[in-house]
């Protein structure tokens, strides 16, 4: 019992589940915002997709999804794409929705026009088009829509399910436990109440000739010849399965969605299932809501958790080893029948037409590096040497470690080159089986890529160069080595049409007979034809029909034709999340497995390209929004269809763009251009928007094309706007700057007049006050000259009075002396007393007075009448008195004149003091010096 559990434990250990699916992406409700469930899918002439959501109408173009809201209900049940409206159903209202020309979509409602009220809690599930009326279906009721007289028509028809289908230009639909039903004149009509039609949900209406195609919910199909019901048998009637949803898609196969159990891809006859794809194969949910095949026959799956898109038609399928027990693939063969991979975990083999398990073979567990077909033989190169594979057996025929490869000697035809870790090595054919027979010494460098012409051995190591080798008759030893350090890493050699080259990534080199080594200008071209685009490895067919490598963008190849010797290249784009699984860079592997078809080995399984479905792509760019703001927020859009005319404020835009391509292995780049911006094109890029930021004003053309795949799209789609002017640099701005300008000249002119004009004027003011200061210092000199003529008069006249008053005062000095002698003399006589009365006449005379008087006024001119006017008691005698102090004439020198005593003129000095009313500490003197 134990050995049958572990025996058991073995198979399932050895067996790994897979099966061959084609391209599957899954939209996470995270990814387009919405709700899980989504319970119809339709597609617009642009090829924009649009889902029911449980919430709300979804729009994806290929790039970014979009949310749209309906204003009063918030479910939506169905949707239906018809010319440029998308026409859907929701709870108790049904509409449709209309671009704006900004690109966002309108929702117009026509329930809200029929006068007769929709029934409670109505929603409607299904929505079909025939000719120039759309028909609503909800459980209860059919609405038609007459879109060219804008009227309804309603019919009553309870189902348990909206299966509304239109066939051979009739409508079929089915009333719950009554039947099949058409529409005639605008009346239901039935067609059969046969049981099939009235005891469950049909899920599919379909034509077959004139007959009608019936699917049940049950899985069942019957063919209906309008008089009998018969069963249609298909695969699916041995299973027991529920079906919600259904198709038929352009190849005229079915597809059915499950409730349980993902959906079931059937041929056109029925009889075989196709492919069935679950969750555990791939979608993110085994409830399939709803089905819909768009204008490139890539399914869409409405599911109850998300959508996905299945490439059907794609040229490539997918194994997935989730369980991780295969490993990554480094090698692949196909041979009588059976499918083998050798991987990081061991070789694995299965039939080649089954999608039966891999079953790994025993005793290759480990590394597998090289799997090919000499001599109908199946060598396998391993970590632990070289195994020769049948069927599902394998045998170990040389444990020298690390089998690279194994190549013919054309010398020999019972010998095999080995290529090892450690050098290079020879199997031999003894008695039809392969044996190990030496090692080759004398060389014992790891010879990964090596290519052989009997005794001639050339080897490749990335880290070291090529090694040109000579060996022994007997490929025992080596006779000489020659080794060319490296002309670039990333290295190979390889053979093809009978020419050896060597690949490096700085080109693709010719290495002739006699060893030299030359770039192929023509190979390097055509290999090395994008730019940043490495060639990681090149890898020959046996054949040598196709020459393949790796790029950065995907798979290339190059053929010869076969009417010329010409070489051309195709290629083969492949997104780069998807090409960074394939393999380890340097160890990428593609094998022929037949005519056309190629796997490709990956990190986590496998991919199968079949040639014969690789198509070029006719996608075409579309622009979608345009937005625009200021610096900080584009929260405007703008509308796309015509030219754009932005504020300057305002001169921040984005646009977004895409190409409605939904298949998997499809990588979409961008180029854009800016006239009047940038010249040129951008690099390519992935991205599908791109912002300019603070645009100066102008015009600019906006211009961008796609690179679908590995073709340019077929249009090129532009979009022009203006910039306008900032406002201080408008129209009406520029006017008042030139006012402004003209204003300022103005101004200035006059202000420049009026400072030459001020400048002229006060020179003229400063000449006239320079010619006046003139003036007057001629006038004061002239006033100076006759101040000091005066002057000198003055001191003439000075001098004059003074001679005269001393002339007076030596006078009546002398006759006072005189006098007094006279007076002496005794006995006078009468003579002596007529002189004493002739000196006093003459001492007092008033002649000397008035001589002295106009000589003083002379000289102080009018100082008598001043005084005499401020001080008018004064007499004669006081004025004289006065006179001689203006002289500054002291007492002693005053009483001779006046015939006086010192005394007396002291006395009249005192009397004078009085009339003037001076203070006592005022001097007589220096009052009248200063008056």
């Amino acid at each position: 019992m134990r050995l049958l559990i572990a025996f058991c434990l073995f198979l399932f250990s050895s067996t790994l589940f897979g099966q061959e699916l084609p391209p599957i992406k899954n939209y996470t409700p995270k990814e387009y915002n919405g709700e899980f469930q989504n319970w119809a899918i339709t597609q617009s002439p642009s090829k924009n997709i649009y889902v029911a959501n449980h919430t709300s109408l979804l729009e994806f173009d290929g790039s970014k999804w979009h949310q749209y809201k309906l204003p009063t209900s918030p479910i939506i049940r169905s949707v239906k794409a018809v010319g440029d409206k998308i026409y859907t159903g929701s709870y108790r209202e049904f509409g449709f929705w209309t671009k704006n020309p900004d690109g966002e979509l309108a929702y117009t409602s026509l329930s809200q026009k029929m006068e007769t009220s929709i029934t409670e809690d109505e929603e409607f599930w299904e929505i079909v088009t025939l000719d120039q009326w759309v028909l609503f279906q909800s459980l209860d009721r059919i609405y038609i829509y007459d879109k060219v007289e804008d009227s309804f028509k309603i019919i009553e028809a309870k189902s348990d399910k909206a299966n509304m289908g239109i066939v051979n230009n009739n409508v079929y639909f089915q009333i719950a436990r009554e039947g099949l039903f058409t529409i005639q004149n605008g009346e239901p009509e039935l067609v059969s109440n046969d049981p099939v039609f009235t005891k469950e949900p049909i899920v599919g209406l379909y034509g077959v000739g004139n007959d009608l195609l019936i699917l049940t919910e049950s899985s069942r199909f019957y063919r209906y010849d309008l008089e009998t019901v018969t069963p249609w048998e298909t695969a699916l009637d041995d299973l027991n399965i529920k079906l919600y949803s259904s198709i038929r898609l352009n190849d005229s196969s079915f597809v059915v969605g499950s409730i349980s159990n993902g959906f079931y891809h059937l041929s056109p006859d029925g009889e075989t299932i196709i492919q069935n794809i679950d969750q555990e194969k791939g979608l993110n949910n085994n409830t399939v809501l709803s089905l819909f095949e768009d204008a490139e026959n890539n399914l869409w799956l409405g599911l109850d958790n998300g959508v996905a898109t299945v490439n059907l038609y794609s040229p490539f399928n997918e194994y997935v080893d989730k369980l991780g027990n295969l490993g990554l693939v480094y090698a692949a063969l196909n041979h009588e029948g059976h499918l083998y991979l050798g991987t990081n975990q061991g070789l694995f083999y299965r039939k080649t037409a089954s999608q039966d398990n891999f079953k790994l073979i025993n005793g290759t567990e480990g590394q597998v590096w090289n799997l090919q077909l000499l001599d109908s033989t199946i060598f396998c190169g391993h970590n632990n040497g070289t195994f020769i594979i049948e069927e599902n057996r394998a045998e170990l025929i040389s444990d020298y470690p690390g089998t690279w490869g194994v190549k013919p000697i054309d010398a020999n035809d019972n010998l095999l080159l080995q290529g090892n870790y450690n050098g290079l090595s020879i199997l031999e054919k003894v008695e039809g089986s392969w044996k190990f027979r030496n090692a080759i010494d004398g060389f014992t460098i790891s010879s990964r890529f090596f290519e052989t012409d009997s005794l001639q051995v050339v080897v490749d190591h990335e880290k070291k160069g090529l090694y040109f080798i000579e060996l022994n008759p007997n490929f025992r030893e080596v006779k000489q080595v020659t080794n060319v350090e490296r002309i670039g890493h990333s290295s190979n050699i390889f053979s093809f049409q009978d020419e050896l080259y060597y690949k490096t990534n700085a080109g693709i080199y010719n290495i002739d007979e006699k060893n030299n080594i030359r770039l192929d200008s023509t190979m390097t071209q055509m290999i090395f034809n994008e730019t940043d685009a490495q060639v990681s490895i090149i890898i020959p067919e046996n054949s040598e029909q196709r020459l393949w490598f790796f790029t950065k963008y995907g798979l290339q190849y190059v053929t010869q034709s076969t009417l010329s010797n010409k070489l051309s290249s195709s290629h083969i784009s492949i997104p780069r999340d998807i090409r960074a699984n394939f393999g380890v860079s340097g160890f990428e592997n593609i094998s022929k497995i037949s005519d056309f078809k190629y796997l490709i080995g990956s990190s986590n399984g496998f991919v199968s390209l079949d040639l014969t479905k690789v198509e070029p792509s006719k996608q075409e760019v579309q622009i979608n929004s345009v937005y625009y703001g200021d610096y900080q927020e584009l929260d405007l859009k703008a509308p796309k269809d015509k030219k754009g005319s932005f504020e300057y404020i305002n001169n921040n835009i984005r646009i977004e763009y895409s190409v409605p391509e939904f298949d998997k292995y499809t990588e979409v780049r961008y180029q854009y251009k800016m006239e009047n911006l940038y010249k040129g094109w951008s690099e390519w890029s992935q991205n599908t928007d791109v912002t300019f930021k603070n645009l100066s004003f102008g015009d600019y053309t906006f211009t961008v094309r796609a690179m679908v795949g590995s073709n340019l799209s077929e249009n090129t789609v532009s979009y022009s706007f203006t910039i306008l002017r900032p406002w201080y640099l408008s129209n009406l701005a520029l006017l008042v700057y030139i006012v402004a300008i003209a204003l300022v000249f103005v101004l200035v002119h006059r202000l420049y007049n009026n400072y030459y004009r001020k400048k002229q004027e006060s020179l003229i003011k400063r000449n006239r006050k320079e010619l006046e200061r003139r003036e007057l210092e001629k006038k004061e000199r002239i006033a100076q000259i006759q101040t000091e003529k005066l002057q000198n008069e003055i001191d003439n006249k000075n001098r004059e009075l003074a001679i005269s008053t001393m002339s007076l005062v030596k006078k009546n000095k002398f006759l006072s002396s005189l006098k007094s002698q006279l007076k002496e003399v005794p006995n006078k006589d009468r003579n002596i007393k007529s002189v004493i009365r002739e000196i006093d006449q003459n001492i007092n005379s008033e002649d000397d007075w008035k001589f002295f008087e106009d000589a003083f006024n002379n000289a102080d001119k009018d100082f008598l009448k001043r005084i005499k006017s401020k001080h008018d008691s004064l007499t004669n005698n006081d004025l004289r008195l006065c006179a001689y102090l203006r002289l500054n004439l002291s007492s002693k020198e005053i009483a001779p004149l006046l015939n006086i005593s010192v005394k007396s003129v002291e006395m009249k000095r005192y009397r004078l003091r009085k009339k003037f009313d001076l203070p006592h500490q005022d001097n007589l003197t220096d009052y009248i010096l200063n008056f």
